[in-house]
């Protein structure tokens, strides 16, 4: 089992954290910050816990300096820890952004400047979110300037930062509702010679694809077809609506229609499914064409819930070409292991394959304890 990533703060974290502090700052009683850190109930805490622990605890030892000198000692430190070699974009050093949030929501110049410098070593991608709310109009302004800089980081957060369902993130209700103020940022940001700006417009439109998704139709439509990177922008942008079986975009993206493609023999291997067995299913896949086929291939399973209702949930098996006149024998393992983001519920569960977006007949198998 994987360690939990809240150990990531542990005492070489801190013996670093703490010298990199004396370095700046021979003020700072190294011992005196520890203690307040380490202070129950820090052992129980989850990693994000533990990041606005870290926070506050510095917050208490910066306490009788204003918020300006806070936010020098804070970029001084940072400077200092990346003068030491500790690489960018590790997530331990999300609570210099945090705190940024956590106290300096009132001073937007100050705060808005330094957010801009830490998020090149470091994401602020949370840490914007309470002033995208409390300032819409000039963090709109704001987002326009960022996906201009010179710095990757920095255009990036300009689209990271303003995603309306961002992971581990508040969600952002003005822009899930009217997206238009992200569009034209979006739409000079697509073609970024940064991969880590590209991904997040990507993930950006994604996010938008759940609450209007005949926009990023739209969208994907009016981008494709263009440019190799912008391609995969858009690809991965449709991955909700992919999964949900817009027949526009499958068509968009080359999958058509399924009167040349059968599927026989389809088989479920272990009709009754301990929790933390796997269900095993096969099936055999024929195109019947004289063409080569582009076929996406995917299964949904409906989960037994805790109120007896079933919840969808479509996995990928493949995006390829077939060749005509062929067939394929498929055999797909779907885990049932117990893990913290599903809990399964005994009884009746059904699996069904999807071609090109198209459900196919439903089959069902059992789950037990």
């Amino acid at each position: 089992m994987a360690t939990p990533l809240k150990y990531l703060y542990n005492e070489a974290f801190f013996e670093k954290f703490l010298i990199n502090i004396k370095a700046i700052d021979p003020d700072i009683e190294g011992k005196d910050l520890l203690q307040c850190v380490q202070q129950y109930p820090w052992e129980e805490l989850e990693l994000k816990q533990r990041m606005r622990h870290i926070t506050t605890s510095l917050g208490t030892v910066l306490a009788g300096r204003t918020y300006a000198q806070q936010i020098d000692f804070l970029l001084r430190l940072l400077r200092e820890v990346q003068t030491n070699g500790v690489e960018e974009h590790t997530i331990e050093y999300l609570f210099l952004p945090d705190f940024v949030a956590y106290y300096g929501i009132d001073d937007y110049e100050l705060s808005i400047a330094a957010l801009e410098e830490i998020t090149v070593f470091v994401s602020a991608e949370f840490a914007v979110r309470p002033f995208i709310m409390k300032y819409p109009t000039v963090m709109q302004q704001q987002m326009e300037e960022w996906s201009k800089h010179k710095a990757p980081m920095v255009r990036r957060l300009s689209s990271e930062g303003f995603r309306p369902r961002l992971p581990w993130g508040a969600a952002l209700p003005a822009l899930k509702k009217d997206p238009t103020p992200l569009l034209s940022m979006l739409n000079r940001l697509k073609g970024d010679p940064s991969e880590s700006v590209r991904r997040s417009v990507a993930n950006n439109l994604n996010d938008i694809s759940k609450d209007h998704p005949e926009l990023v139709v739209k969208i994907a439509h009016d981008w494709y077809g263009y440019q190799k990177e912008i391609d995969w922008v858009v690809k991965h942008a449709c991955r909700t609506l992919l999964k949900a079986g817009n027949q526009s975009l499958m068509q968009l993206f080359g999958f058509g229609a399924i009167d040349q493609i059968l599927v026989e023999n389809v088989q479920i291997d272990t009709p009754t499914v301990e929790v933390g067995d796997y269900l095993v299913f096969q099936f055999e896949l024929k195109n019947l064409a004289t063409i080569a086929l582009k076929i996406r291939l995917e299964y949904a399973i409906y989960y037994h819930k805790a109120n007896g209702t079933l919840s969808r949930k479509v996995f990928k098996i493949s995006e390829k070409e077939y060749a005509p006149h062929s067939a394929t024998r498929v055999e797909r393992r779907q885990s049932f292991k117990i893990i913290s983001t599903r809990k399964y519920h005994a009884g009746l569960h059904q699996v069904a394959l999807v071609i090109n977006g198209n459900e196919l007949e439903r089959l069902e198998f059992d789950v037990t304890n």
